[in-house]
């Protein structure tokens, strides 16, 4: 399988528009990999993206990316979803529409039962804005599912709360990618002896932005791991590697830093923009 990250950053992009903060101008003056887009990735065998995020159309444009024939979503949060309008931009022609030809070609939109159902209550005055891509202009057909099986991958949806936990699995090997809002982690045989787990929802250090500490009782300790904890987690599941996305501004850390804390973990390192897992060469 070849997997590409398409957005490595977490709730607000890297650089944090009119942030003067030393991570944020260097993510400005030097680009990837110290930028970073909403989070996102492509599973090129089966031209899949999964999660839209509002800077979506950008990332894609940034990526190696031929084409898109599915997109599947994790959850409903804002940072994965709004960048929708990105079904226009693939599918939809105005001069067909002139025309009255409607398109042809309509992209596959996976989700759980529940996601889809919180994915269809986002509307305007007019209606669910996924009726419009669907019925009115034929750009999406969607299709609520725990596990699609395609050629040669089969692509299984585990919940965990109102978000997804998906894992890709061919005749030799395995990826798990557990983006956002996956704590307390789902207990499930699948995760086991997976290649890789790419995952989020993830603290990164003690030490965040412009020295900030996290106190022992706040919020985010209960909602995000820390780096221990996702150890933990490859250990009890067996897993050869993880990699760490979702990575946000207020952690405070350039790319950089991150490679500094590579050092520090067996098989754990830190997503960008555009890297690319291969599982045959692992």
């Amino acid at each position: 399988m070849k997997i590409e990250i398409i957005g490595s950053g977490g709730c607000v992009s890297l650089p944090k528009p009119l942030c003067s903060c030393k991570v944020c101008e260097e993510a400005r003056m030097k680009g990837r990999p110290y930028s970073r887009y909403g989070p996102s990735i492509f599973v090129h065998d089966i031209n899949l993206l999964i999660d839209t995020p509002e800077d979506i159309c950008h990332a894609i444009n940034a990526s190696s990316i031929k084409k898109i024939e599915a997109v599947a979503y994790s959850h409903m949060d804002p940072d994965h979803i709004l960048g929708f309008r990105v079904f226009e931009q693939l599918r939809l022609n105005w001069f067909d529409v002139g025309l009255n030809i409607k398109c042809d070609n309509p992209i596959n939109v996976y989700a759980r039962a529940e996601v889809m159902e919180d994915l269809n209550k986002i509307q305007s005055k007019y209606g669910p804005y996924l009726d419009y891509y669907e019925k009115g202009r034929n750009l999406i057909k969607r299709q609520s599912l725990d596990k699609k099986v395609f050629d040669q991958i089969t692509m299984t949806l585990i919940p965990v709360g109102g978000a997804s936990v998906f894992v890709f699995e061919d005749k030799k090997h395995k990826v798990i990618y557990a983006p956002c809002d996956v704590k307390p982690f789902p207990d499930n045989e699948l995760f086991f002896g997976a290649d890789v787990m790419i995952i989020g929802n993830t603290v990164i250090g003690e030490t965040l932005k412009d020295g900030y500490i996290l106190p022992e009782d706040s919020f985010m300790r209960k909602e995000l791991f820390d780096l221990d904890q996702i150890m933990d987690l490859k250990d009890r599941y067996d897993i050869h590697h993880v990699i760490m996305t979702h990575l946000e501004e207020d952690w405070g850390k350039s790319y950089d830093d991150y490679k500094v804390l590579e050092n520090q973990y067996v098989g754990l390192s830190f997503a960008y923009d555009s890297m690319m897992i291969d599982t045959s060469k692992l």
